[in-house]
């Protein structure tokens, strides 16, 4: 039994010093993006970007390589076309795939790195604009680029200050901060961003209700009056809509023909238990939701997964701008998109 519980005094001393050494990772790296600053340099590069006519090509060799992917990533789905071009294969031939009128990001923390140096070198005779992210401007890269960002000295999370851990981070986060101020000045705004991104869930999360309901009126969604019995609001949506399939509420207008409230077939569930064959001989206004939760015409399927995740409702009336009714979307439509999980 001792021996036991000395094990677990020694996983649990372990485990406390695995937590301790993490959090001296995380707050290495977030002190690398503290201490990031915006300056001139950071203000030309986003006038440079802007000004070309062509793309945003993004170089570097190694982790910079693989954070490089991850900018120019941001730069394409952000307004701003962008590809990543190896430094090495560059030099064997696909230095072809920048045009002057691009604009080249390359990444180096040391600024040194033999294989982008040698691809700027070629790409400033061309007269091609180059930004780079480096640790310093007093470096072969810095010295060679249009327009240097600078890093500063960061010191790496890892405990020999080698591995590039805290300097990718900064690099990355610089990154960002260059594509998303560009894209901001493009305007770039949610239909933009929808129509870079029409597939998974961020592109289904972007598309307009009146898109994504399966119940419209005229088609499938019969209204019915307030002043109507709930027995006699039933008889009259099913004989609107014979032998086609009924959303799981009604949709009760005003004589204007304006939305007023919602009855739920939850609704009359309960309302039956509670009070038996009567209930239906009520006015459905009385029995019903009134001025329920709605969704624009200009609303997104984003605001129909808030709606239903915040109210924990089942169907959301769509309006117009004068609050007639267009459809209703429930939350079978939306699991159907597959933004909410049943």
């Amino acid at each position: 039994m001792a021996r036991q519980t000395a094990v677990e005094d020694d996983v649990s001393e372990a485990r406390d010093d695995q937590a301790a050494f993490a959090e001296r990772v995380l707050e290495a790296e977030a002190e690398a993006i503290r201490r990031l600053s915006i300056g001139e340099p950071f203000h030309a590069a986003v006038e440079l970007i802007l000004n070309t006519a062509g793309a945003v090509v993004v170089t570097g060799l190694g982790k910079s390589w693989l954070v490089g992917q991850k900018i120019s990533a941001t730069f394409a789905s952000t307004g701003t076309p962008s590809h990543v071009l190896h430094p090495t294969d560059a030099l064997h031939g696909d230095l072809g795939r920048v045009r002057r009128d691009d604009v080249v990001l390359a990444l180096s923390y040391g600024g040194n790195t033999e294989e982008v140096v040698c691809l700027v070198t070629h790409l400033r005779q061309d007269n091609v604009p180059v930004i780079a992210i480096v640790g310093s401007d007093d470096s072969d890269l810095g010295r060679l680029s249009t327009v240097a960002l600078c890093l500063g000295d960061v010191t790496e999370a890892c405990p020999m200050n080698l591995a590039p851990t805290a300097s990718t981070t900064a690099t990355l986060a610089m990154g960002d901060a260059l594509a998303l101020c560009v894209s901001r000045r493009h305007q770039f705004g949610v239909e933009d961003f929808q129509k870079v991104h029409p597939g998974g869930a961020l592109g289904r999360q972007l598309m307009p209700v009146v898109d994504a309901m399966r119940f419209r009126v005229g088609e499938n969604l019969p209204l019915v009056n307030r002043d109507m019995a709930v027995r006699d609001a039933y008889r009259s949506a099913d004989s609107e809509a014979p032998g086609v399939r009924r959303a799981g509420a009604l949709l009760v207008v005003d004589g204007q023909g304006k939305l007023c409230g919602i009855f739920t077939d939850a609704d009359l569930r309960r309302m039956m238990l509670r009070d038996g064959d009567r209930a239906l001989d009520e006015p459905i206004h009385v029995v019903m939701t009134a001025n329920p939760h709605s969704l624009g015409p200009a609303a997104l399927v984003r605001d129909a997964v808030q709606l239903v995740r915040e109210l924990r409702i089942d169907e959301i009336p769509v309006v117009d701008e004068n609050n007639i009714p267009l459809g209703l979307i429930d939350v079978q439509d939306l699991m159907t998109l597959k933004v909410i999980e049943g």
